[in-house]
């Protein structure tokens, strides 16, 4: 219980970082946001739950894979906040595509024969 209570200190301690370092520097706070810092986490923990290299490595490679739809986020939020969309609608907006993007890669992927 401990362990899982300290977990979730550490994620909540890390978003919330991003969040006050971005109000003051939003080159900082993204440079911080995109350091695959969550990844690391979980693969830590995963290890030394399991101490099973395999399925650090099949995290990994997931990871990898899904990395590549969720740039669509990315690019997508910033074009629709520009052009003047509501906040709330390029969030949902852009939040959408990169599902459907979630999901047309993994479908490719499986249709490829490569495992997540």
């Amino acid at each position: 219980m401990i362990y899982t209570l300290s977990k979730i200190i550490i994620t909540a301690l890390i978003i919330v970082t991003v969040s006050e370092v971005s109000k003051r520097n939003s080159l900082f706070g993204a440079l911080f946001a995109s350091l695959p810092l969550t990844s690391v986490l979980a693969m830590v923990w995963l290890y030394s739950e399991t101490k099973e290299v395999d399925k650090v490595a099949d995290l990994a490679n997931s990871i990898f894979w899904l990395v590549i739809p969720s740039l669509v986020f990315f690019i997508s939020l910033p074009i629709l906040l520009k052009k003047g969309l509501n906040f709330y609608l390029s969030m949902g907006l852009s939040i959408t595509m990169t599902v459907v993007c979630y999901v047309g890669l993994i479908t490719l992927l499986t249709r490829l024969g490569i495992k997540l």
